[in-house]
């Protein structure tokens, strides 16, 4: 191997030498940079630190040009630096925690979203089973059973052909509407006879739709009214019957409320009904409640038909009943509005005997208020209520006038009345008359225990 000349020699060890020079002065003017403090090993890197943080002014950043050989300049003290990493800490658990809320939120608007769905598709789906109802006339028989609680309708397959007869034939009409408008516009470039002469089948075709049209409506109406009025019927039967006809019959009014609530028969029939419950129940929060919607239907009603004999009579007897739990000043205020709406009824319904055997009640009970209960009356009024057993015989005569044996309630009250009066005779008459009444509902078994003390008392 041949060994390197001379001038190759020194020429490397000048090249040696220049570039530890290089190297020496870039690292001279790094740590001029850095104000001439070096980093030292071991035991005094903890002291440069510590001199360094006595020097470092807090919020005063020390610029740092990047290079190969620069070194990094620490820009807080160490305290700052925890500082700012529990700070991130901090920021970073609130992130974590936000998070978790918003997917907890987007999962409960997600859940409430999928119920207001959900209650607005039954919403919708009942709504168009009565708007079907309404509209699309079949016929309608009432059921033999007596103890069904709601009408029974059945509808024949011609009904259902008729239905879906009209919906095609709607979607027929609106398909041959559209090719007429496109036949319409090619035969309008070929003439304009041609043109009239579409008008004018065009214009006869819409005038007999009208008119069938009219023809519908009319069927409709009269559908309408035809199962209402069997609907009435049933109810009015279930009225007359046991408690369990009773109960039978709020809940056939209450499941059709939907599509005849803005009827005035069907109305006051719906409060009748609560008033029925009031009656039959034996729980007094449920009998309040039952008086107080009866007579919140009733409120509405007299909105619309104030002429109507049934719902100023039915109103007072749900005031009526309402006031039996309340206190005597209450009691007193409602007799006052129970008064005006039995006088309202027999204005506008005279022959009606039901009103007659109220507004008797209304004056006996009136008749025998007690000391606290006209004390309480005079005071809180200026004219209290006044009536006398006479008006109540003539009331509960009048009753027995229109229609004879109407309840052996209404006898008995007469009896009593004739007592009062000193006509023991005509009392003893009455009792018979009305022991003659058969037992029929709850308020005729209670006359009859009231019949049986009225005896044995006025026996002694």
């Amino acid at each position: 191997m041949a060994r390197p000349g001379p001038g190759r020699l020194g020429l490397g060890l000048a090249l040696a030498l220049g570039a530890a020079a290089g190297a020496g002065l870039g690292l001279l003017w790094a740590l001029r940079r850095r104000g001439g403090r070096p980093w030292r090993r071991g035991g005094g890197r903890e002291a440069e630190a510590a001199g360094r943080r006595s020097r470092v002014v807090p919020g005063v950043p020390v610029p740092v040009e990047a290079g190969d050989g620069a070194m990094c300049t620490p820009l807080l003290t160490q305290d700052e630096q925890v500082d700012v990493l529990e700070r991130l800490d901090f920021v970073l658990r609130n992130i974590s925690e936000l998070r978790k809320e918003v997917e907890e939120l987007r999962n409960s608007l997600q859940h409430l979203a999928a119920e207001i769905v959900g209650e607005v598709r039954s919403h919708l789906e009942e709504t168009q089973k009565v708007t079907r109802r309404r509209r699309f006339p079949f016929p309608r028989e009432r059921s033999d059973s007596t103890g069904s609680s709601s009408i029974y309708f059945t509808a024949s397959s011609g009904a259902a052909n008729t239905d879906d007869g009209e919906s095609e034939g709607g979607y027929t009409t609106a398909n041959a509407e559209s090719d007429y408008d496109r036949e319409s516009e090619r035969e309008s470039e070929e003439g304009e006879d041609e043109v009239s002469c579409e008008t004018v089948r065009t214009a006869r075709r819409d005038s007999l739709d009208l008119v069938n049209e009219d023809e519908t409506h009319l069927i409709l109406d009269s559908s309408l009214e035809e199962g209402l009025g069997q609907l009435l019927q049933q109810a009015d039967r279930l009225h007359n019957g046991d408690e369990q006809e009773k109960r039978e019959g709020f809940q056939l009014l209450l499941n059709n409320k939907l599509a005849y609530a803005d009827q005035k028969d069907f109305l006051w029939r719906l409060a009748r009904a609560h008033s029925d419950m009031c009656e039959t129940t034996e729980d007094t929060d449920e009998k309040r409640l039952y008086a107080s919607d009866g007579k919140e239907e009733l409120e509405v009603a007299l909105q619309k038909w104030d002429q109507s004999a049934e719902c100023h009579q039915w109103y007072a007897i749900l005031c009526g009943q309402l006031s039996e739990h309340e206190s005597i000043q209450k009691r007193i205020q409602t007799g006052y509005v129970f008064k005006e709406h039995i006088d309202k009824a027999i204005e506008l319904k005279p022959e009606d005997p039901k009103s007659y055997y109220l507004l008797g009640r209304w004056c006996y009970q009136v008749s025998h208020l007690g000391w606290l209960e006209k004390k309480t009356a005079s005071a809180l009024f200026e004219a209290p209520p006044t009536a006398t057993v006479q008006d109540a015989l003539q009331n509960f005569l009048r009753v027995e006038e229109l229609s004879p044996g109407y309840s052996k309630a209404g006898r008995i009250y007469i009896a009593k009345c004739y007592r009062d009066l000193g006509n023991n005779s005509a009392a003893d008459l009455w009792m018979n008359l009305a022991s003659e009444l058969p037992v029929n509902t709850k308020e005729d078994a209670e006359s009859e225990r009231e019949l049986e003390e009225m005896r044995s008392v006025w026996q002694e």
